[in-house]
């Protein structure tokens, strides 16, 4: 039987789409997956998932996430944290609660990167490590100061080193792999345009402030991966519409409701182009809905 994983990108408010995406897909108890792999706001966004709680990561991002307690310029230009991730993920946990029971029973992964190495590391989500780990994946670099340190090691956001893991799901021994983007498909990632503010910005940090520098680089061969997969596996996408208007920091609630139509009706097709409801099957749908 083959291995399937599914694939969440974060990308921080933009993780809205995902949220509808998996809305729809709890809605008719659509779990094929033998794991799952988050990053940041993707790997938030699964928990909700894994743990059968549909509204969950909306409620996150659209009352939590626009929260001045989650995010504040004030806070940020006085020294503190532009984003707090600790006070989101318990704040999250207190008003959302998960059903561990549920949570567990598919594997799940985080990436993160490692400060030492500027290279990703992927940890399984377990009861003893949960909150560290999403921490950890949700690090945003300079945006959250606090440096997670848990298992030996230190890190950051796991968007830096590896925003999309499609490889190291098709590494884990996945041959059919859905992902989910928080970009168009048409989106091509952009080299950082002042490299040196960067390596100021992070010279804490020079191993994270490298991985910075050819994050692009990475991205685009992660999309270049899902376009072109080896001969044995299949990679199906599931990407916001040219249209879709939700920015990294967007704060506006009715653009994030419409954020989060829009994954739901593109989880909706996705399920439909599974079951052959709209005349697709693996010959004539790859890299599609």
């Amino acid at each position: 039987m083959t291995n399937k994983a599914l694939v969440v990108e974060g990308g921080a408010m933009r993780g809205i789409f995902a949220s509808g995406v998996l809305d729809a897909f709890l809605e008719q108890n659509y779990k094929p997956y033998n794991f799952v792999i988050g990053v940041s706001a993707g790997a938030s966004n699964l928990l909700g998932y894994l743990s059968n709680a549909p509204h969950r990561s909306y409620q996150v991002i659209t009352e939590l996430a626009t929260d001045k307690r989650f995010f504040n310029r004030t806070r940020f230009a006085r020294g503190g944290d532009l984003v707090d991730v600790k006070w989101l993920i318990e704040e999250s946990n207190q008003r959302f609660p998960l059903d561990e029971d549920a949570l567990y029973q598919i594997p799940m992964y985080a990436a993160v990167t490692n400060i030492e190495t500027g290279n990703a590391d992927y940890f399984q989500l377990k009861p003893c490590n949960l909150e560290n780990v999403l921490e950890a994946t949700t690090a945003l670099p300079i945006a959250y100061r606090t440096t997670p340190c848990f298992s030996g090691g230190c890190y950051t956001d796991g968007g830096v080193a590896d925003s999309i893991p499609v490889k190291e799901a098709y590494r884990r021994g996945a041959r059919d792999i859905t992902v989910v983007l928080s970009q168009p498909l048409n989106y091509q990632m952009r080299p950082t345009r002042a490299p040196w503010l960067m390596k100021r910005l992070l010279s804490r940090y020079p191993t994270v402030a490298e991985s910075m520098l050819v994050r692009a680089d990475n991205y685009n061969q992660s999309l270049d991966f899902i376009r072109h997969p080896p001969q044995d596996a299949t990679i199906r996408v599931i990407a916001p519409p040219d249209e879709f208007a939700v920015k990294r920091l967007t704060m506006n609630k009715a653009v994030l409701e419409q954020g989060y139509q829009m994954g739901v009706e593109a989880g909706k097709q996705h399920i439909a182009s599974r079951q052959g409801n709209h005349g697709l099957d693996d010959q004539n749908c790859h890299f599609c809905l």
